[in-house]
């Protein structure tokens, strides 16, 4: 079967130096944060049994099974060499007027601010973009940390995509002080985005750890691409990317090197026409250019 969107298995920096240059317009990327742990979601049903495990809701007791793991290693001992050679294909694939969302956290996001400044031009740096959330634990041993950093560069701040009416609006918080017409629109939203995280009960999850909310992706992609135009993540985990690309219109291709990534997106693109590449069959000669 071929068709317009592709999913990789297989190494993204092979993947990547075989397309073609200014062929993508929009990247976003959520590469693992180095956190040097290893990442883990578990997935288990919860059902009410006088025999269970746990006390939950008016006092019953719930029964709890787990339905399935899914892991990798994100432990790097040189994380900026790791993604450099990346990058700069990253840079070279883009169109002219093309960006790059870069899905980062605390740990490493200067170091790579200052590598991104190197590749792409440190004028070329729009937004850091804080993604803030309330969710989980809260340490008592410092301020609990509840935000992750995505960092917005284009190939040439005088020539790129930023769709400004076509992303989602946030109402005012004081609708009477701005009038009736800019009440009713709304206003847009700033570099500081409050998201709650995917929900491990809700409808969205996939099971699949680090996965983010769909409501992110399908901002960026309004905001940096136009219907029609292709939309590229080389490390796709979940696929949300792609699930959002092709909500708005768009096309992607997504890589991952995880045989449990590669399991989750068969699923989650069952009813979506895509393309399915195990890297060690594909002919990848002579396409970059």
């Amino acid at each position: 079967m071929s068709s317009s969107n592709k999913i990789f298995f297989g190494d993204n920096l092979r993947v990547l130096e075989s397309l073609p240059s200014n062929s993508v317009n929009l990247i976003y990327i959520d590469p693992p944060f180095n956190t040097g742990r290893r990442q883990v979601r578990i997935s288990m049903s919860v059902d009410r049994d006088d025999q269970g495990d746990r006390k939950g809701f008016g006092g019953y007791k719930y029964l709890t099974k787990v339905l399935g793991k899914l892991s990798f290693d994100d432990i790097y001992d040189d994380y900026l060499a790791f993604l450099e050679p990346r990058l700069r294909e990253a840079h070279r694939v883009l169109t002219a007027n093309g960006a790059l969302y870069f899905h980062i956290d605390y740990r490493e996001v200067h170091y790579c601010k200052i590598l991104l400044d190197s590749i792409f031009g440190r004028d070329n740096f729009l937004n850091e973009i804080i993604w803030a959330y309330d969710y989980g634990g809260r340490s008592k041993r410092k301020w609990p940390t509840k935000h992750d950093n995505i960092l917005y560069y284009v190939k040439d701040r005088n020539n790129y995509v930023f769709n400004a009416d076509e992303i989602d609006r946030l109402p005012y918080m004081a609708p009477s002080l701005v009038g009736g017409d800019k009440a009713k629109l709304g206003k847009l939203p700033t570099d500081v985005w409050w998201q709650t995280i995917v929900s491990p009960t809700g409808k969205e999850k996939t099971g699949y750890p680090t996965q983010k909310p769909l409501a992110i992706l399908e901002r960026i992609i309004r905001a940096s691409s136009c219907p029609g135009d292709i939309v590229l993540d080389f490390f796709a985990g979940s696929g949300t990317t792609g699930v959002a690309a092709h909500k708005l219109g768009r096309s992607f291709i997504l890589v991952d090197n995880n045989e449990e990534a590669i399991r989750v997106m068969r699923s989650r693109f069952r009813d979506v026409p895509v393309e399915f590449i195990t890297l060690e069959d594909y002919k990848y000669e002579d396409k970059a250019v």
